[in-house]
């Protein structure tokens, strides 16, 4: 499969590698991060190669659920005994460099980071022209589907339209075996707020323009009559959607089990779905986001994920934790030219963003179901990245929960979610 998205998205690639680093003392530093304990085991693993080099170095790997994460880093953060390196939700970045919890990254780092990722996944890691970390992931949306329950369903095509996704989804639902035909998430705020804004943004609407909510727009309008459509045809229900950011919960279990027609989801649910469902993964295939009727193509929200330092911690601690993460990023440290850091998302079925890991890793990249992913990324649209961006995804979510349980129509969850963020963006921006 062709990769030529690569040249739209990427600067030319350089070296981010350092030579050995000598330490005067033994430095202790921690890595926090909300991975699963098998992917913990692989950084841990990165961290055990690296110390070969660096004997003086010892980095601890600490893990806690998404929920608590950004939690942690803010209640331990402004302590030098809090994590050393912290992996963050790029929409957090704004309020955790205004209140000086995340140190800039030296020169040096910035300027190699500049050089060998994309444009735009440097801009999202940095706030104005100072960048804080070292980019790893990037995520984006596609309709993932049955394939086997599409046949049985007399369906012969993925739809390419919200037309077409309203007709199959009904096609799909038989509530007498408890199946619905589309799945949407409910419990967890960016499960909930991505596919809506994905959809949004297929119908050629957004969600912030230029630091003010457009929510109030006739495309958002249309998303969320969508949503009513879908709950009220009872094509979705809104008791099969619980979930959290693990993936675990009646969302998955419902589309494992072949009890969910359609979703859309992130590329880095790969490794839930194939674990969940074995040789049955093989049904599962992805597609474009459907196009609404104010829409011009398929667009996807896309969202990404960085590490940090933090400032509080020592002068040592610091180096040392850029001095892993420089390695840790580099082709030196992984296999076959790739970096640890991309094998590990990898695994996952992550989409890393260094340029030279993606050509390093462009045959799996090409697989059945990754390249549905792949597909989508010169197209997708950065989720605004804004102060009170996880307030406003909060409040967004909980609106489109009202509304998938019928407690609001299309319109007063409309109207609602518009006057929530305009009040919270405008608070935050003061």
């Amino acid at each position: 499969m062709s990769l030529a998205w690569i040249s739209k998205l990427a600067l030319a690639a350089g070296l981010l590698a350092s030579p050995t680093v000598g330490w005067a003392q033994s430095v202790n530093i921690s890595y926090l991060t909300h991975w699963s304990p098998e992917t913990v085991a692989l950084l841990d693993a990165a961290a055990k190669d690296y110390a070969k080099s660096n004997p003086d170095v010892t980095v601890t790997v600490r893990a806690v659920p998404f929920g608590d994460l950004l939690t942690t880093l803010r209640s331990q953060g402004g302590s030098s005994d809090g994590p050393t390196i912290g992996g963050i939700y790029d929409l957090w970045l704004p309020e955790l460099a205004r209140d000086k919890l995340v140190a800039p990254a030296p020169d040096a780092v910035a300027g190699e980071v500049k050089s060998a990722w994309p444009a735009g996944v440097v801009s999202a890691a940095s706030v104005g022209a100072t960048l804080y970390g070292i980019p790893n992931e990037i995520d984006v949306y596609a309709l993932n589907y049955n394939k086997e329950l599409f046949k049985r369903a007399g369906i012969t095509a993925a739809p390419k339209t919200w037309s077409e996704l309203k007709d199959a989804a009904q096609k799909l639902t038989r509530k007498d075996a408890g199946q619905q035909g589309f799945g949407m998430i409910n419990s967890w705020a960016a499960g909930v707020v991505h596919p809506f804004a994905s959809l949004l943004v297929s119908n050629g609407g957004e969600l912030v323009k230029d630091g003010k909510p457009m929510l109030d727009s006739p495309q958002a309008g249309e998303t969320f009559q969508l949503y009513e459509d879908l709950i009220k045809s009872g094509a979705s229900d809104p008791a099969m959607a619980t979930a959290d950011a693990n993936t675990t919960g009646p969302f998955l279990d419902n589309f494992v089990s072949g009890k969910t027609g359609m979703i859309i989801m992130a590329n880095w649910w790969e490794s839930a779905l194939k674990s969940g469902m074995g040789d049955k993964f093989s049904n599962i295939a992805t597609a474009p986001i459907p196009v609404g009727p104010s829409g011009d193509k398929p667009h996807s929200i896309s969202y990404s994920w960085m590490t940090v330092v933090n400032a509080n911690a020592g002068q040592a601690e610091q180096k040392a934790a850029w001095d892993f993460l420089v390695w840790l990023n580099s082709p030196k440290s992984g296999k076959n030219g790739a970096s640890a850091m991309s094998d590990i998302l990898m695994s996952m079925g992550i989409l890393p963003t260094r340029t030279s890991d993606i050509e390093a890793h462009k045959d799996k990249l090409g697989s059945e179901f990754l390249s549905g992913y792949v597909s989508v990324l010169a197209d997708a649209k950065p989720f605004p990245v804004v102060p009170g961006g996880q307030e406003f995804s909060e409040s967004l979510q909980q609106t489109l929960e009202a509304l998938q349980y019928g407690q609001l129509s299309a319109k007063d969850a409309q109207a609602n979610a518009q006057a929530d963020a305009v009040s919270i963006l405008e608070r935050a921006a003061k």
